[in-house]
């Protein structure tokens, strides 16, 4: 069985380039929602605990199982420790053995970002140029080198309550052929933008982002639970929205601030079904759209079937015993302490 430790992933990363990891991550994350309807999904089980929740994100096609154990701790950071670390199995359905465990804090900054720019590729116009980034913590870059993918982004607009966090992303993005416009407040942030990002982390009903001009995409990112949501209800009922897994998303996103037929009347259809040209998604430049991303198993799947495939390709990651060898299946005890 294959570990994928950090710097195990940072290799690869350094071997295949940044931009071709993102864009491969959104490609298979589009090639395993395409077929949808292979997978055997289930809302994750969410344990919500003093100060945060903790998260079992299973799912299931007829060759991998795959699950991710995930936290979301808004507090961390005053204690020097990060609000999201994750980690995640990927394992042969066939024999059910484990194939490879992988550290996940970065995937799931990684897929979480190529979600977002799957949803802006489909949604937002094509001559979308700028974006609005509402919140420069740990996501913040991921999510802006994600759209870069898919829209030929000339400006990015950030906002955080932070300025540290803003000087931060500033430093990181300085690299990247990108106009970057630091704001005072969301309402300037979001003035002129073709496409805005709320990637917020506190466990509130909070108002983040109340209004945008017409023709905007937003993706609200942010971590999602039952009792946190950062776009005002006013702003959901004048959008079309979609989102990843309904069942799931009516418990944490956006989408709980809805009366039942509000959301019948506003949530269009589902990721998928839009890259599978099953619905519509924008049908005329005014529409206001919204991907109400709460994060969800597959694109986990996904994450980790690239790094499997990548990590065989370089030759990264440690071979670990963590299994019993193939001897007596039936002689369990005397591998653990010896047959004299």
């Amino acid at each position: 069985m294959k570990i994928i430790s950090v710097p195990d992933l940072s290799l690869i990363i350094q071997k295949h380039g940044m931009m071709p990891f993102f864009k491969d991550m959104i490609d298979y994350l589009r090639n395993d929602l395409k077929r949808w309807n292979d997978f055997e999904k289930c809302p994750r089980p969410a344990f919500h605990v003093p100060g945060g929740v903790i998260e079992l994100m299973p799912i299931r096609d007829g060759d991998y199982f795959s699950f991710k154990y995930v936290n979301g701790h808004p507090g961390n950071p005053s204690q020097d420790k990060h609000t999201v670390v994750a980690v995640g199995q990927l394992s042969d359905v066939a024999t059910g053995y484990p194939v490879m465990i992988s550290e996940m804090t970065f995937l799931t900054a990684f897929r979480t970002a190529a979600t977002a720019a799957l949803a802006t590729e489909y949604l937002s116009r094509q001559e979308s140029l700028k974006i609005a980034l509402i919140g420069t913590g740990a996501q913040a870059e991921f999510q802006a080198i994600a759209q870069m993918c898919v829209r030929p982004i000339k400006e990015i607009y950030y906002f955080d309550l932070d300025s540290k966090a803003m000087d931060k992303f500033s430093h990181n993005m300085g690299k990247y052929d990108v106009n970057l416009i630091p704001c005072t407040s969301v309402e300037e942030a979001v003035l002129h933008a073709d496409i805005v990002i709320t990637c917020t982390a506190k466990k509130a009903h909070v108002d983040v982002l109340k209004g945008v001009k017409k023709g905007t995409h937003i993706n609200a990112m942010g971590g999602d639970c039952p009792g946190k949501t950062e776009i005002a209800r006013n702003l959901l009922c004048q959008s079309k929205i979609f989102v990843e897994y309904l069942p799931q998303t009516l418990i944490e996103g956006e989408i709980q601030q809805l009366n039942q037929d509000k959301v019948k009347e506003h949530v269009v259809g589902e990721l998928w079904e839009i890259i599978c040209g099953e619905k519509k998604g924008r049908t005329q430049d005014e529409d206001i759209t919204l991907f109400d991303c709460v994060g969800f198993a597959i694109e986990d799947f996904s994450a980790l079937r690239l790094v499997h495939d990548l990590s065989h390709q370089y030759g990264v990651g440690q071979n670990t015993e963590l299994l019993p060898p193939h001897s007596d299946p039936k002689d369990l005890f005397s591998l653990i302490v010896g047959s004299s």
